[in-house]
This record gives structure tokens, C-alpha cells and sequence, in this order.
């Protein structure tokens, strides 16, 4: 073998070992962004469920407009970090988002300083009592629901098929968002609001997270698929 053999052999073989790194640094990163948004849109959604706003003359928690994103981040991570560790990272927003939770119901028991003269304003907006039943009731809702859409999305593209990226996000938020929807509207607001407010945030909800879901889809084409054949 030529010496010129030789070198672009070895360029070659330099080519295949460094391929890997690359991908795997590629995969990586898009992990750390998909992971971050997730538990970003997840908490942010929960403390924003506090105010109920009347959007078009109707009762509306404002969480709604941030929280059906999270379903196709879910689904992008699903691509890109695999059913098990997708599964480990609900369960790990939910904890962060309890500590959350936990963390705001301790700063509420600490007196305030007489001079920032804001305490009685932040113990209305962060009642302890309501905060607690709406982020309760959400983390609920969220663990439940999106590991129902981890398994409806996984069974899509493992039995049915892994094109159209586009239907396997519909299929799954289908299911996935009027078991969140319920769960939550009930937990959070049964017996607080009246029971034509809870019906009235339960439809308008849901008609809402489906147009957010339809909107929010073209997020799934952010990261290249994975093989669904080593499955």
C-alpha cells in the first residue's frame, strides 16, 4: 500500500471515530434545549393558572396559552432522548415544580420587612391554599397525562408507523390533553369556582390547547428523527 493509501486511510478511519462524537454532541445539546423549554413551559404554565382571565367573555386560567406546548416538547424529546429517560423527565418536572411550590409556601410564612410594604399584596396573589390545590392539581394532571402521551406516542411510531411526524403529535395530544384537561379543571377549581365556571374552563380549555397544539406542531421537525427500528 502506497504511502498516499495509507494517509487517506487514515483520514478516512480519523472521519468514522470522530462521526459519532459529533452526533452525540448534536444529540446532547438539542437535550439540554428540549429539557430546559419543557420544565421552563411547565412551571411557568403552573404559576400563571393562579389568574383566571375572560378571553372572548370566557373564564379561562391563563396557564392554558404556555402549558399545550409542553406536549409537543414532550414529543420532541421523545425523539431525541428516548421513551425511558422522556419518562424520567416528567417525573423530574414534576418534583421541580413541587419544590416550587413548597419553596413559595415557605417564603409566604416568613414575615415581610415593613418597609417593602408588598406582603399583604403577595399573600393574595400566592394564597397559599389556592396555590397549593392548582399546582397539586396540575403536577397531577401533568404526570398522568403525559405519560399517557409517552405511551401513545411511542406505540404510534413503533406499531402503526414512524412518518409523518405531524400525525403521531396529533394522535397522541388527542388523548393526552383531554385526560390533562379533566383531571386539572376538577382538581383545581371543583368546589372553589361554581360548577358552570369549572365546565366553562374545562371547554374552553381544551378547545384552546388543541388550537395551541395544532399551532405548536411544526416543533416536532426541529430535531432529526431517530431510528424507531432499534426500538
Amino acid at each position: 500500500m502506497s504511502v498516499q493509501n495509507v494517509a487517506s486511510s487514515s483520514i478516512a478511519e480519523g472521519e468514522r471515530r470522530r462521526s459519532p462524537d459529533t452526533i452525540s454532541l448534536t444529540l446532547t445539546r438539542s437535550a439540554v434545549v428540549v429539557i430546559a423549554l419543557y420544565i421552563g413551559a411547565q412551571m411557568l404554565s403552573d404559576f400563571t393558572s393562579l389568574k383566571i382571565g375572560l378571553v372572548a367573555g370566557l373564564a379561562v386560567d391563563m396557564g392554558t396559552f404556555i402549558y399545550p406546548i409542553t406536549f409537543t416538547l414532550r414529543d420532541v424529546a421523545h425523539k431525541t432522548i428516548g421513551k425511558r429517560n422522556t419518562q424520567a423527565l416528567i417525573w423530574m418536572a414534576a418534583g421541580v415544580n413541587l419544590f416550587a411550590v413548597l419553596y413559595v409556601w415557605w417564603v409566604s410564612s416568613v414575615p415581610g420587612d415593613p418597609s417593602w410594604g408588598l406582603d399583604a399584596e403577595w399573600g393574595a396573589v400566592f394564597n397559599a391554599t389556592l396555590l397549593g390545590r392548582i399546582v397539586i392539581a396540575s403536577i397531577i394532571a401533568e404526570v398522568i397525562s403525559e405519560l399517557v402521551d409517552t405511551e401513545i406516542y411511542h406505540w404510534f411510531v413503533t406499531r402503526i408507523t414512524h412518518r409523518y411526524q405531524w400525525a403521531r403529535v396529533l394522535v397522541s395530544n388527542s388523548v393526552s390533553v383531554p385526560v390533562d384537561n379533566l383531571i386539572f379543571a376538577v382538581g383545581a377549581f371543583g368546589g372553589v369556582l361554581p360548577w358552570e365556571v369549572v365546565w366553562q374552563i374545562f371547554l374552553f380549555n381544551l378547545a384552546l390547547k388543541y388550537a395551541v397544539t395544532v399551532v405548536s406542531m411544526p416543533l416536532i421537525y426541529v430535531t432529526r428523527d431517530r431510528d424507531w427500528s432499534e426500538q
